[in-house]
């Protein structure tokens, strides 16, 4: 973290990339390999592990606790492509970013529109992605796209996920990207990405040897997907969240007013408490959902309520800080607005609070025919 946080400081307010330097310290430590097993050169160690050192970053910069993700889009290849990519990718030499919401299509994955035609030899994507964290540096994107027309009867068929392998800092043929204009979450940029007849080879669909009777379990497969991403997410939210407070505890120990430090005043001291309460018992959620993922025993309505949990309450902790911090925290000058910036978006990726608390209500409650 005291690495991570002075090249915060500095970058984000000019919204700077992440230093190559700083991804080859933490290729260094072996945090591209957390999850990647050691027979691959990865540190082959659990998802509570790779949580703890998720918040710990988060802490500091939320971005540098994201790009560790991206060594394991190769986790999800197939096993002819892993044996080759996950020695890369425990690394930090290989990298992939996840193309799968469209403009038309979010948290709802089963409305994707994106067409994969097959072709001689191979596929041609074609089609319109957002939100493509780290296109440009990745050296491979998976794509979510569906192999059979849209069907709104059928809409979960025929979503499949391929594998698009490219040259860094370069789309390929075929491939063009926009940089959003993000109003946070900088140290690298995100993308829309337009697809326009991209070939990808036969072995890049994932899964390209069916399963009787399993040809369409694709929309399964990335939804499956989502569990550990979304408490990956919550420990990025935590880390925000603690990096806010901590901050604001110092700070109400300097600033004075009428005549005494802030900290002083009970309105201030139990802002405080209220804080460190919702951090902690959300840290305490995490601790324990992470081992329940060790164990093979996490289920989506867990995943989801920590999810919906941790976000929630970094938005409002990171709001508290800012609160705390007066005029100074709505400036660069303070941490605190990147991690007021950063927490909003955690309430938004790896599916909408709203889609969390569907996930938790469907579980709870009898179906409804309003979906």
């Amino acid at each position: 973290m005291s690495q991570v946080l002075p090249v915060a400081n500095e970058l984000d307010p000019q919204r700077g990339i992440i230093p190559l330097e700083l991804r080859a310290e933490m290729a260094e430590l072996g945090f591209f390999g957390i999850l990647i097993p050691e027979e691959y050169g990865g540190l082959g160690l659990g998802v509570f592990e790779y949580a703890l050192i998720t918040e710990e970053l988060s802490r500091a910069w939320m971005s540098v606790a994201s790009i560790i993700t991206r060594s394991g889009v190769a986790a999800g290849l197939d096993p002819s492509h892993r044996d080759r990519i996950l020695p890369l990718a425990a690394r930090g030499e290989w990298l992939g970013a996840f193309a799968m919401s469209e403009p038309g299509a979010g948290s709802d994955i089963a409305s994707i529109r994106t067409r994969a035609d097959k072709v001689d030899g191979g596929w041609r994507i074609t089609g319109q992605k957002m939100w493509c964290t780290f296109a440009d540096q990745a050296d491979g994107i998976v794509i979510v796209a569906r192999t059979t027309p849209f069907d709104p009867a059928h809409r979960h068929e025929g979503i499949r996920r391929f594998i698009l392998y490219k040259d860094r800092d370069a789309f390929p043929e075929g491939v063009e990207g926009t940089p959003v204009r993000k109003i946070g979450y900088h140290g690298w940029h995100t993308y829309e990405l337009s697809f326009d007849g991209c070939f990808v080879p036969d072995d890049g669909l994932i899964g390209f040897e069916p399963v009787p009777g399993q040809e369409d379990r694709g929309f399964k497969r990335v939804a499956e997907g989502m569990l550990v991403p979304r408490i990956h997410t919550a420990a990025r939210a935590i880390g925000l969240a603690r990096g806010a407070l901590e901050d604001s505890i110092k700070y109400v120990q300097q600033r004075e007013q009428f005549g005494h430090p802030i900290g002083d005043f009970q309105a201030t001291r139990f802002r405080i408490a209220t804080m460190a309460t919702a951090v902690d018992t959300c840290r305490a959620l995490l601790y324990e959902t992470a081992a329940d993922a060790d164990e093979g025993v996490l289920s989506e309505t867990k995943a989801a309520m920590l999810k919906y949990a941790a976000t929630e309450m970094a938005e409002t902790v990171t709001s508290d800080a800012l609160q705390i911090h007066g005029g100074a925290g709505y400036t660069t000058d303070f941490p605190i607005e990147r991690y007021w910036r950063d927490a909003r978006l955690t309430k938004i990726f790896e599916g909408t609070s709203e889609i969390m608390l569907r996930l938790i209500s469907d579980r709870l409650l009898p179906p409804t025919p309003f979906r």
